[in-house]
């Protein structure tokens, strides 16, 4: 079974891998996802090299049909975060 690294998770590691407080790796860590979304919510690029890239792409309006029911029904346009790794990424999942 895979492992889930949670946020809580990073901070400790940070803390104990850089020598600072929990305190402040969290401070960091919380710097760092902010940063992230607030490119992506302005419909920016965010580029980790040797991880990959987030980019914010627009789905369209389109038809899908209600299950229960079968009815036709409009779901309407939105964004969506999408990530393509890097090659660096990949080979190491590998």
């Amino acid at each position: 079974m895979s492992e889930v690294v949670s946020k809580k998770d990073l901070v400790e590691k940070m803390a104990e891998e850089c020598g600072v407080s929990k305190k402040v790796a969290t401070a960091y860590v919380k710097f760092l996802l902010d940063e992230i979304t607030n490119t992506l919510v302005q419909k920016g690029t965010v580029d980790l090299n040797g991880f990959g890239k987030f980019t914010v792409t627009e789905r369209a309006a389109r038809k899908g049909i209600n299950p229960l029911t079968k009815e036709s029904i409009e779901i309407p346009a939105s964004n969506a975060v999408k990530f393509k790794p890097s090659k660096a990424l990949k080979d190491a999942v590998k």
